[in-house]
């Protein structure tokens, strides 16, 4: 069974780099790092909260000492209710990253498994993720649907 835990403050630079292993796989080209010292006490600050409404899942790395292999992130939101979803909380995973001489080994996997628990132990009804497609088999065999998404976005 691989060991998940989960992330703490003094992994948060670990965690920004795999971040941004993510950002530059997704890219094909690596892209700058000068926002992770801006990143990074808001990200230790939220990694101290242990009961809050972020969660991050973490595999070490086992060649590596100080070195995570894997992350999986999310937060849990609160919309109005409807039907199908009563409480209005919604789980969003994002930031699933390995390292890339840690693949193929389940630690992504075994990370999702443990988010999504973490989300069912909060209420959480609905998950939403927006998967690239080499993750997407792995999101389809935990039983996420493609659906037909109409998000708009507007920079601030």
């Amino acid at each position: 069974m691989t060991p998940v835990r989960r992330a703490l403050p003094e992994d948060a630079a670990e965690v920004l780099r795999l971040r941004q292993v993510m950002i530059d796989a997704m890219a094909d080209t690596a892209g700058p790092t000068d926002w992770h010292s801006e990143s990074l006490p808001g990200l230790r600050a939220r990694l101290s909260e242990p009961d809050g409404d972020f969660g991050a899942f973490v595999v070490d790395h086992p060649e590596r000492p100080a070195s995570l292999a894997a992350l999986v992130v999310g937060t849990v939101e609160y919309r109005i209710g409807r039907a199908g979803n009563p409480l209005g909380t919604v789980g969003f995973v994002f930031s699933v990253a390995t390292d890339p001489d840690a693949r193929r080994r389940g630690y992504a996997r075994a990370c999702m498994d443990a988010l999504l628990e973490w989300f069912r132990e909060r209420g959480v009804r609905q998950v939403h993720l927006t998967a690239s497609a080499e993750a997407e088999p792995l999101y389809v065999s935990l039983g996420f649907k493609p659906k037909p998404d109409p998000l708009l976005e507007l920079l601030l």
